[in-house]
Order: structure tokens, then C-alpha cells, then sequence
């Protein structure tokens, strides 16, 4: 298992990176990516303790980590820069905080994080099917969510990424250490969000092709 969307106390998560990668490895996941909330304010310190971080505990934790980023609260017309600032930090991975019913967020947050090339749109919320379609032709993921408050909408995400071809990925979007779910737990959060059980495997393998791009850098 591989979750890409992880929260720790260098922004709003209740764990250390180090228990946070503790957790994920005791709960089977082989791969974790740590997206701290950021914008211009904190985005290098975040990335400046984690990297040196990851890269000496990735040898000895029998887990592989990744450095990123979840940019939060951005205004839209800011983000297609901020991704590229980020990445120039060091950032291996860059999602942004999309428009989840649960939470204000500008109107426009989806399709900048779109336009701008984020790796993935974290819980896009009721997601249009023009916006869709452009993260099908730019290869941005669209994140399934495990997180009840954001997961409202995964169904409605899973129908128009069905008509459009957009790329899926599921994701725990945790604060703390039982928000890692396990391998069954996952599954059902799919099939139950309308996914047949080839699309949930489809999600899984995209997980895995984007630790193979972080891999490369």
C-alpha cells in the first residue's frame, strides 16, 4: 500500500514525520509521501527539515519516504507559480488542497492546481467535468479520499472521472497514527465511492507509478 497524502506536526498533524512513518509501516503501507499544509510562509522550512530527514531515515526504516507538499489556501492565480517554487525546493511531490465541500476554498483552486501541473488535486470536492477532462489531458490525479469529511463527494468523483478518463489515486489524508488504514478498509472505501474492482486497482497502480516518477528525481 502507498498513501501520499501525510500531515505531520511540521504543519497541522499531530505526529512527528518519524512516529508518522512508524504507524504506516506497522499498518502494511510500503510508501508514504509527506504533505504538510504550506504556502509561501512556511513552505521552505517544511521542506528544509524534511528532506535531510527522509533521506537518512529511508535507509534504515524499511519504508520508502517522500518529501511534498500540500498547497493550502493559495489564491489561484498564485498556484501555477507557487508548484514550480516548490519543486525548485526540493518538493517531490507537489498536490494541492482542491475545493472539498468541508472546508472554504476559492473558487478556481481546481482548475489553477490543474493548469499549474500539481502531481495530484486533493479531494476536488464536486469537481466539473471541463476541469476533469483537462487534468485527463495533463496527467493530474484526482485524489479519492479516505477522510470522512472530504470523502462526501467521492462518489460524484468517481462518475465524472469515469466520463472523462481523469486519473485516480487513493489517498488517507491523515493527521495521526490510526488514520492508516488497512489493505480491506481501502478497498471498501472504493467499491463504496462506485469504482468496479478493476478501477480500484487502476487507483492502486497509479499510486505506484507516481513513487516510480519520485524515484527518478
Amino acid at each position: 500500500m502507498i498513501d501520499l497524502h501525510v500531515h505531520t506536526t511540521l504543519s497541522s498533524g499531530e505526529q512527528t514525520p518519524a512516529a508518522a512513518m512508524r504507524f504506516a509501516k506497522a499498518a502494511g503501507y510500503r510508501a508514504i509521501a509527506f504533505t504538510d499544509h504550506a504556502d509561501a510562509t512556511n513552505m521552505q522550512h517544511i521542506l528544509e527539515s524534511m528532506l535531510p530527514m527522509i533521506r537518512t531515515y529511508s535507509l534504515y526504516s524499511g519504508i520508502d519516504l517522500y518529501a511534498g507538499i500540500e498547497l493550502t489556501h493559495v489564491p489561484p492565480q498564485l498556484i501555477p507559480d507557487t508548484i514550480t517554487e516548490a519543486r525548485s525546493m526540493g518538493a517531490q511531490l507537489v498536490c494541492v488542497h482542491g475545493q472539498t465541500i468541508a472546508d472554504i476554498v476559492d473558487e478556481g483552486t481546481n482548475l489553477a492546481a490543474i493548469e499549474g501541473g500539481a502531481d495530484y488535486l486533493a479531494h476536488p470536492g464536486l469537481i466539473t467535468e471541463q476541469e476533469a477532462l483537462l487534468a485527463a489531458e495533463k496527467k493530474v490525479y484526482l485524489e479519492v479520499t479516505a477522510r470522512p469529511e472530504h470523502a462526501l463527494t467521492n462518489g460524484h468523483l468517481v462518475k465524472v472521472a469515469e466520463l472523462t478518463g481523469a486519473p485516480l489515486i487513493l489517498n488517507n489524508g491523515g493527521y495521526r497514527g490510526y488514520d492508516f488504514i488497512n489493505k480491506d478498509r481501502r478497498r471498501a472505501i472504493a467499491l463504496g465511492a462506485g469504482m468496479s474492482k478493476d478501477q480500484y486497482q487502476q487507483t492502486e497502480n497509479n499510486s505506484r507509478m507516481i513513487v516510480s516518477k519520485m524515484m527518478m528525481l
